[in-house]
């Protein structure tokens, strides 16, 4: 096939998109659309199987379960807990509650799977007692939006799902793969918070604790790490599938729930509702995803793809250093879902094709798409934050101060692309 053609579809996708058509829509209008330019009328009748056996795929069911497993939490009050707990440890390093933030989103992430929600959640808790001590609004709110991009990438996290249904690669691995990396940047991004503190000369620190509270808060800490605990170990040790790991993940959240006295038919309610919502959404998306996925197969596209690249005489190194470009200049635009599900159908072939591991270039996805999080115009997570600020101010306060926190996001890609063991380990050993 013409690339002048697949370049000419792609940008029209992309461009239905930016002007408001829902994303499955566009994705399964671009599908269809070249499939009968392609093969005619006839191929409608393929289509059917396609979206049959996607909807019938049990590994898609994990989803609604996480999705309502980070909805039980964010209900049961355990993340305003676990914030005091958190505050109590790293309060005293310089930064003070900003370390918290960071602290607490990791986290909530190992629990939520949503980075839009990790960065609502603790940023409801944490905002309040930030604006209270005197801390600069755009580094708080900086912290809490690159924070909350870690939602995605330390497990459970429903974008690896969606990359492993689409790629055909272990959801398992990808989980396991992702907990150093998100590991390592929590602590990067905890680093710029206690050498930019330093640097700036308002060192802020929260009073000191005794060691007997700090102890006793530790209970508030159990909750999300039990059922992290419960997810990723039934997964490592290969005791449970994806999904079977999320109904125990459901199972053991509820106990919490019911623990902390917040379990009603009320809290029941708004979580179905709302998982309900978001599955669906998500459901629509990957269908459509498949639909351009076997016009894709079909048409040839992938295979003419990877001809143009290995023209070009591109390297595995050079290829992926082009698409970090490619994917901030698309995250400047697009929400992650959308990047994900309209560039991996023909990405993925390519870096495969020339050698590049498909665990890690899943990780390598997911902190792409965490970076369009938090890079403006549409950076998700800096409205998320701006939306919650309690003194109504602009929004320039979180796109400057979630900027170094994109930068360190480059460099720590850079890094993974030097030491890949860094996401390819883990997954090794399972």
């Amino acid at each position: 096939m013409n690339i002048a053609i697949i370049g000419f579809a792609f940008f029209a996708m992309i461009g239905l998109m930016l002007v408001g058509i829902p994303i499955a829509v566009s994705m399964a209008l671009v599908g269809i659309v070249g499939g009968i330019a392609a093969y005619g009328v006839p191929f409608m009748d393929s289509i059917a199987p396609v979206v049959w056996g996607v909807q019938n795929e049990n590994l898609l069911t994990s989803i609604p379960l996480f999705v309502l497993l980070g909805e039980l939490l964010l209900r049961s009050g355990i993340a305003d807990r676990m914030y005091i707990a958190l505050s109590a440890w790293l309060g005293r390093l310089p930064g003070g509650l900003l370390h918290t933030n960071i602290g607490s989103c990791a986290l909530f992430a190992a629990t939520s799977g949503s980075s839009v929600a990790t960065a609502a959640t603790v940023g409801t808790v944490a905002l309040p007692s930030l604006q209270k001590r005197g801390y600069s609004m755009r580094a708080s709110l900086g912290s809490l939006a690159a924070g909350g991009t870690l939602g995605i990438l330390i497990p459970p996290s429903v974008n690896m799902i969606v990359y492993g249904s689409l790629t055909n690669n272990s959801i398992g691995k990808l989980f396991i793969a992702g907990i150093i990396p998100g590991i390592l940047l929590t602590g990067c991004f905890m680093l710029w918070i206690w050498i930019s503190s330093v640097m700036s000369g308002d060192v802020k620190r929260e009073e000191k604790v005794p060691l007997p509270e700090r102890l006793r808060v530790l209970r508030y800490l159990v909750p999300p790490l039990v059922v992290f605990g419960i997810v990723m170990g039934s997964l490592y040790f290969g005791i449970a599938t994806t999904t079977e790991s999320a109904a125990l993940g459901v199972i053991a959240a509820l106990f919490f729930v019911w623990q902390s006295g917040k379990l009603s038919w009320e809290v029941l309610r708004t979580c179905f509702i709302s998982t309900a919502r978001v599955s669906g959404m998500i459901l629509l998306i990957i269908t459509a995803a498949f639909i351009l996925n076997l016009t894709i197969s079909l048409t040839g596209v992938a295979e003419a793809m990877t001809k143009w690249v290995a023209g070009l005489g591109l390297s595995a190194t050079g290829l992926i250093l082009a698409l970090i470009v490619f994917y901030l200049i698309l995250g400047m635009f697009m929400d992650v879902l959308s990047m994900q599900v309209a560039t991996i159908p023909i990405t993925y072939p390519i870096a495969t094709a020339l050698g590049v591991d498909p665990i890690w270039f899943g990780i390598f996805i997911v902190l792409m798409c965490e970076l369009g999080l938090i890079t403006p115009p549409v950076g998700m997570n800096l409205f998320v934050v701006h939306g919650i600020r309690p003194d109504k101010g602009g929004l320039e306060d979180a796109i400057w101060g979630a900027l170094p926190y994109a930068a360190i996001m480059i460099g720590f890609t850079l890094l993974l692309m030097v030491v890949p063991g860094l996401a390819t380990w883990l997954p090794s050993k399972m």
